[in-house]
């Protein structure tokens, strides 16, 4: 099984920025443990902070991986084209954001790619994306 993680902006500066928001933990520490807890998954990761950068991840790994785990940061809330990516390509995607969106300003509380998602995960830190592997593996 073969699992894409993609990260927007702003999270190469996990355990750095907001960490009271993000936690203390950065994202390359926390991918050792996800691929140490499944071994059987070939997991790869990719961050950039540019959008069309996102977008292609996302159209390179949309046809031949089983599934992607999607954070899509700021993107989410101001994104028609990465919508439009997820909605063009056959694997499916989890929408994944460590805080509670909906807990936060309130521009944070809409999406426009949850439409085209399997499904969100939201507010449960560095787990959401255990909880977001669990689901692609199972839902086979």
């Amino acid at each position: 099984m073969k699992i894409q993680i993609i990260n927007g902006p702003n999270l190469n500066l996990l355990g750095k920025r907001e960490p009271d928001v993000y936690g203390k933990l950065d994202f390359n520490t926390f991918f050792l443990t996800l691929q140490a807890s499944f071994p059987t998954v070939d997991l790869s990761y990719f961050q950039s902070n540019i959008e069309g950068e996102l977008i292609n991840k996302l159209q390179e790994t949309g046809f031949g991986y089983d599934g992607i785990i999607l954070n899509a940061g700021a993107y989410t809330h101001t994104s028609v084209a990465i919508h439009d990516a997820i909605g063009s390509i056959k694997t499916p995607v989890v929408e994944v954001h460590i805080s509670n969106v909906y807990a936060r300003e309130e521009y944070r509380h809409k999406s426009l790619i949850t439409s085209k998602c399997a499904g969100m995960i939201t507010g449960f830190g560095l787990e959401g994306y255990a909880l977001a592997m669990m689901w692609l593996i199972n839902r086979k």
